[in-house]
């Protein structure tokens, strides 16, 4: 793999990591909600599930798609069906009270936060479809296994850093208040998004 190659593969990663979906918004949600120590666990499941979907991609998962379009429709619908159960959730629950006392419970476990990252990336299978293109146009044959393992590092730690970045951003002081006193407004709007996002999904 040359450097050049290389270096087209790192900013094609950081592109897709940063591209708005799912990921992102989840990100975006449990910083102002949970702070940036949960917002670090969801991280580490969404860099795991992008792992997930690059090593279906390095495996030729783009060809099975392609022989068995129903194994696609399927992946599609149960992503979305979770995607719309998660933006009902956050609608439903948009009129709850936020408790902004410093010395509450931590509301998510770290293992929690991590699987609610995990499946939130799995949720939407185009990643596969967007790492066989990166990899297919980077990548040439023969490439030795530790080098597909580097690249797999990289994935990881862009989609991780990127979605742990949102998090803190979003879990300062000053967003913070400004979500409690929108509580009902932003939650919804979240849900919403969350759910077109899966409409969408299921429709392309």
């Amino acid at each position: 793999m040359t450097p050049t190659a290389f270096s087209v593969f790192v900013g094609l990663v950081i592109l897709a990591a940063i591209s708005p979906g799912p990921a992102v918004l989840m990100s975006v949600r449990t910083g102002l909600t949970e702070g940036l120590r949960t917002g670090f666990m969801l991280a580490l499941g969404i860099g795991a599930g992008a792992v997930v979907w690059a090593s279906a991609a390095m495996f030729g998962l783009t060809l099975v798609l392609a022989a068995a379009p129903a194994l696609l429709w399927a992946l599609k619908l149960g992503g979305a069906a979770y995607l719309v159960w998660m933006g009902w959730r956050l609608w439903h629950e948009a009129k709850t009270p936020f408790i902004a006392n410093d010395d509450r419970p931590v509301p998510r476990s770290a293992a929690s936060a991590f699987r609610l990252g995990l499946f939130t990336q799995l949720a939407n299978p185009k990643p596969a479809v967007m790492f066989s293109a990166i990899f297919l146009g980077t990548v040439p044959p023969g490439t030795a296994p530790w080098v597909y393992a580097a690249l797999l590092v990289i994935i990881f730690s862009a989609e991780t850093l990127w979605n742990t970045a949102v998090a803190r951003i979003f879990s300062l002081q000053r967003t913070r208040a400004g979500y409690i006193s929108l509580k009902t407004v932003i939650d919804r709007s979240f849900g919403g998004l969350l759910a077109l996002l899966g409409i969408k999904i299921a429709a392309t």
